[in-house]
């Protein structure tokens, strides 16, 4: 169910526009990188697009039932739970037996790199290692729309590289992403670009 944006802009109050005339569909299988200079509505656009926001100008067609997901710039997960109960509670929520919920949990565990984890608790795991789970409790929610702001902001290097390494693996879901980022690094391991700088 592909979000599209028709003509999007946005002002807030009596100020300049942040962006203007985004014309974009958000097919389920891409990431896009949302780029551009601090303040140029980054996390406005990601607001718009999970309904947040009603955009000042344009319009946004979001089919009904639409799921939006959000991974957000610091991750957050309950110290004592492990990282595997906390991608398997995703799946428990739809229905799943507790062995089918860890199964597929494992298995969205190995797809980001952390099979060898699964056991520890979230208090132990690496900022890297952490923002991953983050990122595979989203796909397990399994959205239409996966909204994912600043996943290296907080990280090092190395760190962060480990991240961008895993992020085609949200797309092969058949969800659509959008990834808020200053990081060239993250822009350059997504399918596409959206520069919101050129936008104004």
């Amino acid at each position: 169910m592909p979000v599209t944006l028709n003509g999007v802009g946005h002002a807030f109050g009596d100020g300049p526009a942040l962006f203007t005339g985004i014309d974009r569909t958000l097919e389920g299988g891409t990431v896009c990188a949302v780029v551009g200079p601090s303040g140029s509505g980054k996390s406005t656009l990601m607001a718009i697009v999970a309904g947040m926001l009603t955009p000042r100008f344009g319009q946004v067609t979001r089919p009904e039932g639409t799921r939006v997901g959000w991974v957000f710039q610091n991750p957050h997960g309950v110290p004592r739970r492990s990282a595997l109960d906390h991608v398997s509670l995703a799946f428990l929520a739809t229905g799943a037996s507790r062995r089918d919920a860890d199964r597929r949990a494992e298995a969205l565990l190995a797809r980001f790199e952390l099979s060898p984890r699964g056991g520890a608790r979230f208090s132990e795991l690496s900022g890297g290692e952490a923002q991953r789970l983050m990122l595979a409790r989203g796909i397990a929610a399994g959205p239409d729309v996966l909204l994912v702001d600043e996943p290296t902001a907080q990280l090092d290097r190395r760190t962060a590289a480990e991240v961008n390494r895993v992020l085609g693996s949200l797309a092969d879901h058949g969800t659509a992403v959008l990834v808020a980022t200053h990081d060239a690094a993250t822009r350059d391991a997504c399918d596409d670009v959206l520069d919101l700088g050129a936008t104004r």
